[in-house]
Parts: C-alpha cells; structure tokens; sequence
C-alpha cells in the first residue's frame, strides 16, 4: 500500500485525507494544531509545524512515505516541494514552488521574463518603504508578501493612509515583509480565477472561475466564485497561453494550481496570483460540480506521479456559485435567514457557527461564517442575484 503524507489537517483540508484513503493509500496526517479534525481521517497523525521542513522531512523518512500533499495551504507548499525533492518523490522544483509563494519572487520572476507586472517595491522598514512612495502614483497596493485569502491587503489613496497599511501588512507577514505595488485598474466586472491542472507540464484543465468581491465594502476580500466564466474567449485564449509559458519556464511537472488574472485598460492580461495549490474554500468542490471533474483527486495521484485523473469537456448545463457568508458586524450569532427567492438556489450550505458564537468583522477569509453552495437555470439568474446576494441572506446577531 503506497502511503501519502498530507500537510494540513483543518475542515477544509479533510477531503483531501478522504480522498487519498478512499484511493487505497495510507495516510499520515501532519499538523501542529492539536484539535485539528484530519487526525480523525487519518491512519497516523503527527503533531509538527507543516512549516517545519527538518521536521516534516525526518517524519517522512522515518515512515518511507510515497508522495507528499499541501492541499489548500500556500504555507506548506514549500515544504511539501522541499520533503519531496529531497526523497526524490514526485513533484516540482523546490525553487520554483518558492517563487509562486511569494509575491516578492512571483513578481520579480514575472518582470524578468517579459509578462506583464505591476510596478513593485519590497520592504522590511517603514520608513524606507515611506521613501519609495515617490516612484508610484496613487492609488497603491499594500501586501504582505507571503500571506493568502487577501489578508493585510490594503489599497492607498494618499500618504496618509501609508502607516496604516504598512503596518496591517506587516503584521500579516510572516517573513516580516511588505511590497508597494502599482494598482491595475480592471476592466471587466469579476477577477478571472479558479484552478488548472498540470500533466507532464501541460496544463491539461483550466478550471477558469468568476471570482467576486465585496464592491461596497473591501473589493480586495473574495466573496465568492461562479461558473462559467464570463470573459470572452479571444481572452482566455491570451490567459491560457500566458499561464502555460510560466509552467514552462520554472519546470513545473505535475499537480493543481490556484490562479487569479485580470485585465487591464489596456486589454493586457497581468497573472496576479498562481500559487502551487488547490484553491481555498472550497473551489476544487465547485469546479467538479461543474466540470465534473475532480481537482482533489488530480492533487492526490500527482503527489503519486499517478495521472489517474479523468479530464472531459463536459458541457455546461448549467450554472453554478459559491458565495462566502460574512458579516461587516462584530457579536454573537442569532441565526442566518435565507429568503425564499434564493433558497430555490442553494444545493449545499456549509457553515462553520452556531448560534452564539462570535462573529467577527469580515477582514480577511478567515472570518467567513460558511459557505453556500448555489445552482442557477441561466447567467441572468446568476448574475443578477450574485450581484444583490445581500438581499437575500441576512445574518442576524444578538442585540
């Protein structure tokens, strides 16, 4: 029986375990968050840092494990690559999964080989990054370099607003690293995202999502994903071919890569994000509802240069969302009221509080409520109530 190390064993990385088991493999959880639910799933279970490489490394020696997943986690990826490269495992280049986590490198990576790339500069000092507002024109994009789910994301309208956002941004950094980047006006309504499969450095699958934002409140915190994309197909060609150049170029072999791409003014396509990884928040589940095809298997037999993984062109009958729960409000939970006009929609909730239970302010993906699932009979209907899902989903909290 071949045996499978997964980094990561939180609610949303259980499939993944699920996954690997109901294929025959034998499964070694790693995780350093004690009540993590994986450890239930799995055959064994180690409490260690899946950011630990040493560590993670020494586990996977000691059981002669098969392959090595970081499902849905862009701070094990990089461990996952190193654990495998060293054991001669199946994989991608150490070095180039570094690159696609971390903005800094992504950046520079995109710059040197000729794409299209924002304006960018990397600071660990304030007061050095404060003397580089000079090369840019508001508005201005604050980032930490190694954080995901938008989290210390700020955009910047003038100086004042700078040590506010350096500061959110630092906090959020691991590497204690922050970049100033040009702001790339978009010019269609969604950011292009989703995930793409890789086999034999092919991208054999291009999961291509909407990805929606709160307009009104943060436009850089996702709020959902829906399918099919809407964006012409003389663009999506132009993407398809801009993301298969950078597979090319850093070696990149096998497995499910999480993307965003937008469009500027100028109808240039700038890749934002590609992360070695599946998309968080239930993306891969999405994309089998609506492709039929299954993004956490293809990440599962990759680890295990498996190319087990079935990839039709499956037409589309109809259309299909996520849309994150979550609250501007700070307080305890009463109860989440559904209207009637979108409860004809939703095929699945997922939600991840009880009554009474502290919501807090929504900063980041990491305080969404749950997830819903939704079904639509046309783009109309998708749209339309995409855009006014305020309307119909009221989370109430104790007074």
């Amino acid at each position: 029986m071949k045996k499978i190390m997964l980094l990561g064993g939180s609610a949303q990385q259980v499939i993944a375990i699920k996954c690997a088991k109901e294929q025959g493999y034998y499964t070694i959880l790693c995780d350093y968050l004690i009540d993590n639910p994986g450890q239930y799933h799995s055959d064994e279970y180690y409490c260690v840092s899946t950011t630990d490489k040493e560590a993670v490394l020494e586990i996977a020696k000691q059981k002669n494990i098969d392959g090595i997943v970081a499902y849905s986690s862009e701070v094990a990826t990089a461990t996952a690559a190193y654990v495998a490269n060293k054991l001669n495992l199946p994989s991608n280049p150490y070095e180039s999964v570094l690159i696609l986590s971390n903005k800094n490198l992504f950046r520079d990576f995109l710059m040197n080989n000729g794409f299209n790339c924002p304006k960018v500069r990397s600071n660990h000092s304030k007061s050095e990054a404060k003397d580089c507002l000079t090369d840019f024109e508001f508005p201005i994009m604050v980032k930490p370099v190694d954080s995901s789910g938008s989290r210390g994301v700020t955009r910047i309208f003038s100086l004042e607003e700078f040590d506010r956002a350096f500061d959110k941004a630092l906090l959020n950094s691991k590497q204690k690293l922050v970049i100033l980047e040009e702001y790339i006006d978009m010019t269609h309504e969604c950011m292009i995202g989703g995930d793409i499969i890789v086999v034999d450095g092919v991208i054999e699958c291009f999961g291509f999502l909407n990805g929606y934002r709160d307009i009104e409140k943060n436009v850089f915190i996702p709020t959902g994903n829906s399918y099919p994309v809407f964006i012409e197909e003389e663009r999506l060609i132009l993407v398809r071919k801009e993301l298969q150049e950078v597979i090319n170029l850093l070696n990149i072999s096998r497995g499910v890569f999480n993307i965003e791409v937008l469009f500027d003014r100028n109808g240039e396509p700038y890749i934002i994000e590609m992360a070695a990884r599946n998309g968080g928040h239930m993306i891969s589940q999405l994309l089998e509802m609506a492709t039929g095809v299954d993004f956490v298997k293809a990440t599962v037999e990759a680890a295990l240069n498996n190319n087990k993984i079935e990839i039709n062109d499956r037409q589309v009958q109809n259309y299909y969302a996520t849309y994150y729960l979550h609250s501007f409000e700070k307080g305890k939970l009463k109860e989440i009221v559904f209207s009637d006009e979108i409860k004809e929609n939703i095929i699945q909730k997922v939600i991840n509080k009880k009554y009474e239970d502290q919501i807090e302010i929504f900063k980041g993906l990491d305080k969404i409520v749950g997830i819903v699932f939704l079904k639509f009979s046309s783009s109309e209907e998708l749209k339309f109530k995409m855009k006014n899902m305020k309307q119909y989903i009221d989370i109430q909290l104790i007074s």
